[in-house]
């Protein structure tokens, strides 16, 4: 799950990032640090993949161990950025976390638990549809410029039309509120984190990496696609709105905010709107819409119970635990 999140001072604008993590940073986005070991770990995952399929599975099981060591050393260079800058403390356990997850995952499967390429193959198509988007400066900005749009038009039906010019991140992404007739003085401008590719891309890589018909895989997929898109729209107005109104600078809480969390006062709305509200709904919308999906598609079970595995060391049956035991997916990958 990657995205990115900026900061500029200058021009007094907060970013409105929607995701639960980060692929690049303004932090390290000039040495290029996090985007090339990205890159190295969903390709070292697809050459393992490949070698797999190939039958030659010792060499694929070494390898992959390697893309999963690559892709924990990739969250942990995110820590100092999710702590410091962000100031997010959910992004900030999660990136910390990676990295000994990552590890065991690796060493689980170098001791050949096979049934973990499945979800190598998962992660590995959740980079293939984030980094091109991350990476390709075009597509970047018509995400970028097309969700800041969108979040216009929604904020005009609200009664807000503060008008879009260009972000810090050079691109027609900035809400252009007056900072003389606003409480905090602040505005928030898009970026990637912003359009919800995040979420399409984890929903997306768990339903391309089962078998199952492609009737179910295309209606889970659009389902999933609309839902993230208005309930990041809806995201991308509540922050936009929260930050330079001043819905949560209520004295106690900046004064919380700024003793005990390092927070500029002004700020305060804002990362109370995006860093805890939003990111704490985040994660139960990204729950529910993996309940709905595993409705009409029940094999995406499989890699979720390696997740499981992971994260307790203990078996989980979800197909039997919830009713789906005649979709289990006699898929290539067993545990030996």
């Amino acid at each position: 799950m990657t995205m990115s999140f900026a900061f500029s001072t200058a021009e007094s604008a907060s970013v409105v990032g929607l995701e639960a993590a980060s692929t690049t940073p303004a932090l390290f986005s000039s040495i290029g640090m996090t985007d090339a070991l990205a890159w190295v770990a969903i390709g070292a995952f697809l050459l393992a993949l490949g070698l797999e399929w190939q039958g030659v599975r010792e060499p694929a099981r070494y390898l992959g161990t390697g893309a999963w060591f690559t892709f924990g050393v990739f969250w942990l260079t995110m820590v100092p950025y999710y702590y410091a800058d962000a100031q997010s403390p959910l992004q900030t356990v999660l990136a910390v976390v990676a990295l000994p997850l990552c590890v065991y995952t690796g060493y689980l499967l170098w001791n050949g638990r096979n049934s973990l390429f499945l979800l190598t193959k998962a992660i590995a198509l959740m980079g293939l549809i984030y980094l091109p988007a991350e990476t390709i400066p075009f597509v970047r900005q018509w995400l970028i410029e097309t969700t800041a749009a969108q979040t216009h038009v929604a904020m005009e039906l609200l009664g807000h039309s503060p008008g879009i010019n260009e972000g810090a991140n050079g691109y027609e992404s900035r809400f252009d509120f007056d900072p003389d007739e606003t409480v905090t003085g602040r505005t928030t401008y898009i970026v990637l984190a912003c359009t919800g590719l995040g979420s399409m891309a984890i929903f997306g890589g768990l339903i391309a990496a089962v078998n199952a018909p492609f009737k179910r895989k295309a209606a889970a997929f659009s389902l999933s696609i609309v839902v993230i898109w208005f309930l990041n729209l809806v995201r991308n107005v509540f922050i936009g709105l929260a930050s330079p109104w001043g819905w949560f600078q209520q004295e106690w809480l900046v004064s919380f905010m700024t003793t005990y969390m390092g927070a500029q006062p002004d700020r305060v709305s804002y990362l109370v709107a995006h860093n805890y509200i939003s990111q704490v709904l985040a994660v139960v919308a990204l729950v529910g819409i993996t309940y709905v999906l595993v409705k009409i598609l029940p094999e995406i079970l499989a890699p979720l119970e390696e997740v499981l595995f992971v994260l307790t060391g203990t078996e989980y049956d979800l197909f039997e635990a919830l009713g789906k035991s005649d979709a289990r997916p006699d898929h290539r990958y067993s545990s030996q």
